[in-house]
């Protein structure tokens, strides 16, 4: 039997970076239903968090899992959850596009502080700034659609 340790932290944004999510009671609803959604699909979600616009969420993978599929599962199933539910007053959607990065096991501890900040730190930057500064620091090609 295999063993797999890898950890990856994904963003990912609402359409239009649009504020759905401006109460802390209703990220947390959010939240919550993802990863419980998550683990019903064997996702094991470490960590989740985020702001008013996007949502940040550390994911250890298990031995059959791909980036693309569990975005795919998180994602698809939350929009359809958050309509279904009318978290929203108006349909919800979440961005097309993601950021997923991989964490060494030593860093584990300083992502989950970071996504737990996630409302202290967005009083002080945006979700935008924040990204503009991350592209230019590291040098990534922009993406549109994050």
């Amino acid at each position: 039997m295999p063993y797999i340790k890898v950890y990856i932290h994904f963003v990912w944004s609402t359409k239009n970076r649009k504020h759905y999510f401006d109460s802390s009671e209703t990220r947390q609803r959010v939240w919550t239903h993802i990863r419980d959604n998550a683990r019903a699909k064997d996702i094991f979600v470490e960590f989740i968090g985020g702001y008013a616009d996007h949502c940040h969420c550390l994911i250890s993978f298990g031995v059959d899992q791909t980036i693309q599929k569990v975005m795919q599962l998180i994602k698809g199933e939350s929009s359809f959850w958050i309509n279904k539910e009318s978290i929203t007053n108006d349909h919800f959607e979440w961005q097309n596009d993601y950021f997923a990065v991989s964490v060494s096991e030593s860093m584990i501890d300083k992502v989950k502080a970071y996504i737990a900040n996630q409302e202290a730190h967005h009083k002080i930057k945006t979700f935008q700034e924040e990204y503009e500064e991350f592209i230019l620091k590291f040098g990534f090609q922009r993406i549109k659609d994050i």
